[in-house]
């Protein structure tokens, strides 16, 4: 009998369910699906095709494209040929995809297209390791290192199904199922190891708590590099069976939620901000009648997902209320959205304003925040139906241990904590103690015990988009820029990344003197700006994903110093009173 396992859920799923929908494609104007049968059928013979490009039981297959069939398809493969998929952010730079490749030690590379081709093409002399590229369908790349999708799953013909049959039975809870790439505060990204036994606790006990199952479905959108996104779509589908439909890119994700209209929605933050744009706009256009019912409409909806969030309903007046404006105004609202069927919506990744948390609430939508991080495989805390309060990161999840640390720090132990950093013992024994995660964030509990995040022990930037960014390594590359001395990079729940910089006294005093400004205020000189944003533009943005680029910038009257609070004793910045005292700032680079 097979060990527990998200691979044994996708076996499971094809024998008592063949013939229902494991997934959906967008092809032409149709979404198309794919049984749970065939589902199978092409996990195993991507599974064999790998065992014939000679990957080995404990090695990891690097995976880089968005949203599609095969990227879920070759990480279930990698898993039951006892392997682990190693996803890259679509985003990374060429230096970021070698990053991944060179340290995960992988044989094989899954890629989506043309434009993700060039980056490995780029790097591929300094991947002596790298012996196959494998191009997802549609695309086609005429190199002796690179073949299609089709060329792929025929390498599977060469396999005995035996072979992958013992692969899968050999595989054990303890064994490595995936690794995700997460930022560290210095250095290259972090490879966080997770084994089968914390994705398979963590998907049952997130659908259990959900209540998820066959009639469900999910629009996949974000990055499968994410574990979130990953849970979601492979681990929960596998756990649960319900459908995935691939989303065709960002700019279509309204068109495809209306199309679609899933009974689960997970957005970070930056998405619902934009849900919230739109609707305000829609709303501040409506005058008299409609207004007035708009206004009554979000009254009651508040009040009674206020009730439901204390797992309540509403009764008498209210219920009648509640029905009717569920006619006139939420079902409208819900289905331009797509959000019509909408069972389950979740937020992570980055904080949110609790203003439009109750704003959806209004609107029926109930949006359940999530706090946790890669190395607890996602979930630490969860806001759930009938227990959420806006504003925390919810109670501990289920079957786990969630404390402080004398400090504040937030603690958790269970079986979703991670094994460790790959090839990082060090950065291990800090993080993992005695089998606690520290998660190097400060937080505290209330009265009722919903966790609450008060602060960040580590320099990590989380963008509104929940995207996790180490400013350090932008910062080392700004000061490469000559008129450089010190930088602070800004991005905190902000859409891009932005810099505060200060000038290099002498070297601004020469080039004052080369372009005749002596006794000019440099820090506002266009001619100063210019130079500083064309080393912006050559030493630092290409050598960064594009989530990462700085995208405004201001130089500071003035530079950072221990007299003003701004540097510590050693000359290290301290970010918290730089903010504080350069808000003004910082805010108008943001505006508009």
């Amino acid at each position: 009998m097979l060990e527990d396992t998200i691979v044994a859920r996708l076996l499971e799923q094809g024998r008592v369910r063949p013939t229902a929908p494991a997934y959906f494609e967008k092809i032409g104007d149709s979404w198309v699906p794919t049984n749970w049968r065939d589902y199978v059928a092409q996990v195993r013979q991507a599974g064999k095709a790998l065992i014939a490009l000679g990957v080995e039981p404990g090695t990891n297959v690097a995976i880089l494209g968005f949203n599609r069939p095969e990227w879920a398809i070759v990480l279930l493969a990698a898993m039951a040929v006892n392997a682990a998929g190693a996803g890259i952010y679509t985003t990374s730079s060429p230096e970021e995809v070698e990053h991944v490749i060179d340290h995960a030690e992988s044989s094989v590379v899954l890629l989506e297209n043309e434009e993700q081709w060039a980056k490995v093409n780029q790097i591929r002399g300094a991947l002596p390791g790298l012996r196959y590229v494998i191009m997802m369908r549609g695309s086609s790349i005429d190199d002796p290192l690179a073949m299609t999708w089709e060329a792929f799953m025929a390498r599977g013909s060469e396999v005995e199904e035996s072979l992958l049959d013992a692969r899968i039975a050999a595989i054990r809870p303890e064994h490595l199922a995936s690794l995700i790439y997460t930022s560290a505060t210095t250095g290259p990204s972090k490879a966080v190891m997770l084994s089968h036994d914390a994705l398979a606790f963590t998907a049952h006990e997130a659908i259990q708590m959900f209540d998820l199952g066959p009639s469900d479905s999910l629009l996949s959108y974000l990055p499968l590099s994410h574990i979130a996104e990953q849970t979601y779509t492979v681990h929960g589908s596998a756990t649960a069976a319900y459908a995935v439909y691939y989303a065709e890119s960002i700019p279509k994700l309204l068109d495809n939620l209306k199309e679609v209209q899933p009974t689960i929605f997970f957005g970070v933050p930056r998405i619902w901000e934009r849900f919230y744009e739109g609707v305000t706009k829609q709303m501040a256009e409506a005058s008299g009648v409609q207004a007035r019912i708009a206004e009554w409409a979000m009254d009651i909806g508040q009040q009674v997902s206020g009730l439901r969030n204390h797992g309540q309903e509403p009764a008498g007046l209210l219920a009648m209320q509640y029905r009717l404006a569920t006619r006139l105004v939420y079902s409208k609202v819900k289905d331009a959205l797509g959000f019509s069927r909408l069972k389950l919506a979740n937020f992570s990744a980055a904080p949110i304003n609790p203003d439009i948390l109750v704003f959806f609430s209004g609107l029926d939508l109930i949006i359940h925040e999530i706090y946790g991080q890669s190395e607890g495989c996602g979930p630490t805390t969860v806001n759930r139906r009938g227990a959420t309060k806006f504003g925390s990161g919810g109670l501990p999840f289920p079957g786990t241990e969630v404390a402080l640390a004398d400090d504040g720090e937030i603690m958790l132990r269970g079986r979703n904590v991670f094994m460790g950093y790959l090839k990082n013992p060090a950065a291990t024994a800090e993080t993992l103690i005695d089998g606690w995660l520290h998660s190097g964030d400060l937080g505290e509990f209330d009265e009722d015990g919903f966790l609450y995040i008060v602060g960040r022990k580590k320099e990590i930037i989380i963008t509104s988009g929940g995207k996790n960014i180490a400013p350090k390594n932008i910062e080392t590359a700004l000061k490469r820029i000559p008129l450089v001395a010190e930088a602070v990079v800004i991005g905190e729940r902000r859409k891009f990344l932005s810099a505060l910089l200060t000038l290099n006294p002498e070297r601004a005093a020469q080039f004052a003197a080369e372009h005749g400004l002596e006794g000019q205020v440099l820090h506002q000189d266009p001619l100063v700006i210019a130079e500083i944003q064309r080393g912006i533009d050559e030493l630092v943005n290409p050598h960064f994903a594009r989530v990462e680029n700085i995208r405004k910038f201001a130089v500071l009257p003035r530079s950072l110093s221990i007299e003003t609070g701004e540097l510590t004793p050693t000359l290290k910045i301290k970010r918290r009173v730089v903010y504080e005292h350069f808000a003004d700032e910082i805010e108008s680079m943001y505006v508009g």
